[in-house]
């Protein structure tokens, strides 16, 4: 009877194990996210000159629009800085846009 505590003691520890080696890992330099539309382009366009992939900038600027090339949006103007059109480089990278 006891060897049966050992064993589920022992696969807990594996499963928890296992568990933080699929945690998604912590990413060091990632900027805190800016809530809102862009106020402030200067810091909006020094974030943009790290390249940052498409998902890093949904992470940093979560509420605004990113429009990648061959996707569909509106063709309502914007003055508020809520959406950017984005150019991608070779890799996938944002390496620049424009608000529209």
């Amino acid at each position: 009877m006891r060897l049966h505590v050992v064993r589920r003691a022992a696969a807990l520890l594996l499963a928890a194990a296992l568990g933080a080696c699929n945690a998604a890992p912590a990413v060091p330099d990632a900027p805190a996210p800016v809530p809102g539309y862009v106020t402030d382009t200067p810091a909006f366009e020094r974030f943009i000159a790290t390249r940052p992939t498409p998902a890093a900038f949904r992470r940093t600027y979560p509420d605004v629009q990113l429009v990648l090339p061959g996707e569909i949006a509106t063709k309502e103007l914007r003055m508020n800085n809520s959406r950017y059109f984005a150019q991608l480089d070779a890799d996938g990278r944002i390496s620049g846009g424009r608000f529209r």
